[in-house]
């Protein structure tokens, strides 16, 4: 239990442990929380649990500190498990406690548990009067999921924004002025590319939303990592920049190899950036011994990617397919991108990858660098060539 403010106490659990989120889909190498917020006035509600295996944790310790049938409301900001899971076994003790959700909420935590909780619809403006304080709900969907919604504490000013302006980051530190700031952002910015780049226009639109409302912002207390309380709006700023087809002036060499010579290909081309754009950054990334996750942050980084994979049974090595497949429902936009490879037979990997890269929305520089057998110095000075023609262009 930490507190935050006098009427706001933390509740959650930090995980330590954990390396992979939604499934296996997701990395998170610095662990995760899993925020629970007490607020307390002449009502006192809940908002948002613990992922289901610390259920009995998380009740346990809510027991130590007040009666659980003191609770007078639950609030529901998202149902995803993450944030709901410990719900049943709470309800089991106070099943007559409402829930305040989305009318998408409702069918998520239905979907999820099949029970007929009492369950209070709210939407956009709705307030909920706790006392001296009130929240006032805010529906968010599709950030990431239909059902998502924040709520505003008045008179503490706290914004309790569910998934959006969150991290996968386990700290013993509650706040953001008191963790590292290079992993907080490193940690934030995998976060948005992965998560909520395919949203960004709505991210936009809930911002200026939110914005609109004229409501002051002491602090942002996201569901995931660290609470936003020295200058709150950084985290709003960066979305701003994130969400407006964000990019640096990076390019990210993307590939697998088989008998290393898609590799040395891509080390040509990262030499002949070099030669006509000393400034920009190039990144380089084996996809078989890189986290996806981690790459895909730095193309969300970036202006402009090459991908390369040797040919294989008529095709790619699978760490390119299952990247392109993750790639594309991120729907990045306007970034450049061209292919390459070696080949020994058929070689169809340069024009599937091409394919692949304006399926994922990228403008594709040229036709790409297609290298049969093993690179010899004529071939590694195309490859340079290669990238210093395409890094002209970009």
């Amino acid at each position: 239990m930490k507190r935050i403010t006098d009427a706001v106490t933390w509740v959650g659990k930090i995980d330590w442990e954990l390396r992979k989120f939604h499934g296996d889909e997701y990395s998170t190498n610095r662990g995760s929380s899993y925020n629970s917020y007490l607020v307390r006035d002449k009502k006192t509600v809940l908002i948002d649990t613990v992922w289901k295996p610390y259920s009995e944790e998380f009740i346990q310790g809510l027991s130590n500190i007040l009666d659980l049938s003191s609770i007078d409301a639950i609030i529901a900001n998202h149902a995803e498990i993450d944030h709901s899971g410990a719900l049943p076994m709470l309800m089991e003790r106070i099943p007559h406690t409402p829930i305040y959700c989305t009318a998408n909420g409702v069918k998520s935590l239905k979907g999820h548990y099949h029970k007929d909780w009492d369950f209070r619809v709210v939407k956009t403006g709705d307030t909920l009067p706790l006392g001296d304080r009130e929240l006032i709900f805010i529906e968010a969907p599709m950030l990431h999921w239909p059902d998502s919604m924040m709520c505003y504490l008045t008179q503490e000013s706290i914004l309790f924004s569910n998934d959006a302006f969150g991290q996968h980051y386990a700290s013993e530190f509650l706040f953001n002025d008191l963790v590292d700031q290079d992993e907080l952002y490193v940690e934030a910015l995998k976060y948005y590319a992965n998560i909520l780049t395919p949203f960004s226009p709505l991210v936009l639109k809930k911002i200026e939303e939110v914005l609109s409302l004229k409501l002051p912002v002491q602090m942002i207390c996201p569901s995931h990592g660290v609470i936003w309380r020295k200058n709150p709006t950084q985290i709003v700023e960066k979305y701003l920049e994130w969400a407006k087809d964000y990019q640096e002036d990076q390019i990210t060499i993307v590939y697998d190899t088989m008998w290393e010579g898609t590799r040395r290909l891509a080390e040509g081309i990262a030499q002949g950036i070099g030669k006509v754009a000393p400034k920009t950054e190039v990144k380089l990334y084996n996809l078989s011994k890189t986290d996806k996750n981690d790459v895909i942050a730095q193309v969300f980084r970036s202006k402009g990617i090459f991908v390369g994979s040797p040919t294989i049974n008529r095709g790619v090595l699978t760490s390119l397919a299952s990247f392109f497949e993750e790639v594309k429902g991120l729907g990045m936009k306007k970034k450049k991108a061209a292919a390459f490879g070696c080949y020994g037979w058929s070689g169809e990997s340069v024009k599937i990858l091409t394919e692949q890269l304006a399926s994922c929305g990228f403008e594709v520089a040229e036709e790409g660098l297609k290298i049969l057998w093993e690179p010899d110095e004529n071939a590694l000075e195309k490859a340079s060539e290669f990238g210093a023609r395409v890094a002209r262009y970009w």
